[in-house]
């Protein structure tokens, strides 16, 4: 019988997702609150500005992760994306967040964070961590790493690409353009 073990791993910080959905559906509250009492062109720059602000939301909250995949590593952070191939890290290390080390330097990975709380109970010593605090679930993450580097290391090409979360910066310059003409409006 074959293992039901999935192909593509994606790891990400649930607490910042839900605090990102929260933000957005605050959000759409006032969107629709500006809807219902459409009086002055002010309202138009004021959508706007909360518009902004639900993609800041999303893309410093929300779009955070960590891909694995045969091909390679996924990194989505905040405004960037990183397609790199197994054969191309160096190492994995957890500091206050996670780095995966290049040959071209250290990429910065939001995703998986460590909680100063976990953070003093490690260094002091005192209580033992929890099976489920950060510091136990970043030591998994980076074995799952640390795994596929060895697993699909040896046989793995390409380079390391950057690419700009374009879809979001696009959003962000038509909602400023959207709260520009509204305050010219006003």
């Amino acid at each position: 019988m074959k293992s039901k073990t999935s192909e593509n791993e994606q790891y990400l910080s649930a607490s910042n997702r839900i605090t990102g959905v929260v933000v957005m559906v605050i959000g759409v509250v006032g969107l629709v609150d500006i809807m219902l009492e459409w009086r002055t062109a002010g309202g138009l720059m004021v959508a706007g500005l909360i518009g902004i602000l639900m993609v800041l939301a999303y893309a410093g909250l929300v779009r955070p992760s960590i891909n694995l995949a045969a091909e390679g590593l996924l990194i989505r952070n905040h405004l960037r994306d990183f397609q790199v191939p197994w054969n191309k890290i160096t190492d994995v290390d957890v500091t206050d967040i996670l780095r995966v080390h290049t040959e071209a330097g250290k990429i910065r990975c939001p995703a998986v964070q460590l909680v100063m709380r976990d953070m003093r109970k490690q260094r002091v010593g005192g209580r033992k961590l929890k099976a489920d605090s950060s510091v136990s679930k970043a030591d998994f993450v980076v074995n799952r790493l640390e795994t596929h580097m060895d697993q699909y290391g040896p046989t793995a090409e390409g380079e390391v690409v950057t690419t700009w979360a374009r879809p979001e910066l696009s959003i962000i310059a038509v909602l400023a353009v959207v709260a520009i003409l509204g305050e010219f409006l006003r």
